[in-house]
């Protein structure tokens, strides 16, 4: 008998997908290589708030598991230029639909950092 649709394995593609993009940056990270190679420095430029530890470790594990290549070219100063992967680019594209949508539903995230803000004061409330 089939398993329903509902239920997610730990193996199952839908599980895995949280796995592979589980940190907080890593799919800022994609979505910002897909317009096109860039340097750290652009990196660090386009993704306010990053620390240059946490972009070097995203960017060590994107490298890691083939979705970003990174380029040396042996040139004074020394220049690395990172880009997007053949697999790289087939994991941006779902991304994109769902920042897409974070784009045209900007109040519903607002009504749910709301919604949040108010239950955490709410329960810190009936700590006291």
């Amino acid at each position: 008998m089939a398993e329903p649709d509902f239920i997610l394995r730990e193996n199952c593609p839908q599980r895995r997908i949280h796995y592979i993009l589980n940190g907080k940056w890593t799919s800022m990270v994609l979505s910002v290589l897909s317009y096109g190679p860039m340097r750290t420095g652009q990196l660090e430029r386009a993704l306010p708030g990053i620390s240059k530890k946490m972009l070097t470790q995203t960017l060590r594990e994107v490298e890691s598991g083939g979705l970003v290549h990174r380029e040396v070219f042996h040139v004074v100063p020394p220049k690395v230029e990172y880009s997007l992967t053949p697999l790289g680019i087939r994991f941006v594209e779902p991304l994109s639909a769902l920042y897409d949508w974070a784009k045209d539903n900007a109040a519903a995230l607002d009504e749910l950092e709301d919604n949040l803000r108010r239950s955490a004061e709410a329960a810190s409330k009936q700590g006291e």
